[in-house]
């Protein structure tokens, strides 16, 4: 499988949308004639997906990127990515783990004056946001986000019980109730949440802070979140 690519789950998802979208969207009909008479039916989703989107240009990969660039450079993988997808969902051997785990530790950078707990309710607000960085006909505009970008933590996540969350990931609900705020704990948290990779090598988690999805200002809402005794997170 081509290095271009970020897993094999990118690949079928974006294989589905592009098929859903349908190959006559390209602008050069000739190439788009080209595309639809290959057989699929011969190709593993893997190879299809690369096709689709990379020969038959049924992905915008020109398209503006709100982090900057364009969004064929989001489909480049890092050192972890590569490392990470030949695995192709196994467990880490040790020499693979420890290297994707320092590689973890090393991206992580803490706030100046040390890691606190900020505002849990506008930790809330971020942990319930899938806001940010989506490319589409209209791209999400942050110049006007109070917070910024939302965290997504709901999609994989259970936290308070008054709304429902994911069951990808293991429930947050009393997370702070049953670990309380030790400076080790403290650490923990902002760790997994900035990049999982510290503690759980190849995880699926989003490095949230080493990729730039939060600032270390977010992290600290959504920590008092999880955290903080009076969060309905810990009631």
């Amino acid at each position: 499988m081509s290095s271009k690519l970020i897993s094999k789950v990118t690949l079928t998802a974006m294989t589905t949308a592009v098929l859903s979208a349908g190959i006559g969207s390209t602008s050069n009909a000739a190439e788009s004639d080209k595309a639809a008479a290959a057989d699929y039916t011969k190709m593993s989703p893997e190879a299809l997906a690369e096709h689709l989107i990379f020969k038959a240009k049924g992905f915008k990969l020109e398209q503006p990127a709100q982090e900057g660039g364009l969004a064929g450079k989001r489909l480049e993988q890092d050192e972890t990515q590569k490392i990470c997808t030949v695995l192709r969902g196994k467990a880490a051997d040790a020499e693979t783990a420890e290297k994707v785990t320092a590689m973890a530790r090393d991206s992580i950078r803490y706030p100046e004056g040390g890691i606190q707990l900020g505002d849990w309710k506008i930790g809330r607000e971020l942990a319930w946001s899938g806001f940010g960085y989506r490319i589409g006909h209209k791209n999400d505009d942050h110049s006007g986000a109070k917070n910024g970008p939302g965290g997504n933590c709901y999609n994989c996540h259970q936290l308070a019980t008054d709304r429902t969350g994911g069951n990808i990931g293991p429930t947050l609900t009393g997370y702070g109730k049953l670990r309380g705020t030790s400076e080790a704990i403290l650490k923990y948290t902002y760790d997994v949440i900035y990049n999982a990779n510290a503690y759980f090598p190849c995880t699926h988690m989003p490095r949230m802070g080493a990729n730039g999805m939060l600032s270390s200002e977010q992290i600290s809402h959504i920590m008092a979140y999880l955290l903080d005794p009076e969060s309905p997170v810990n009631k």
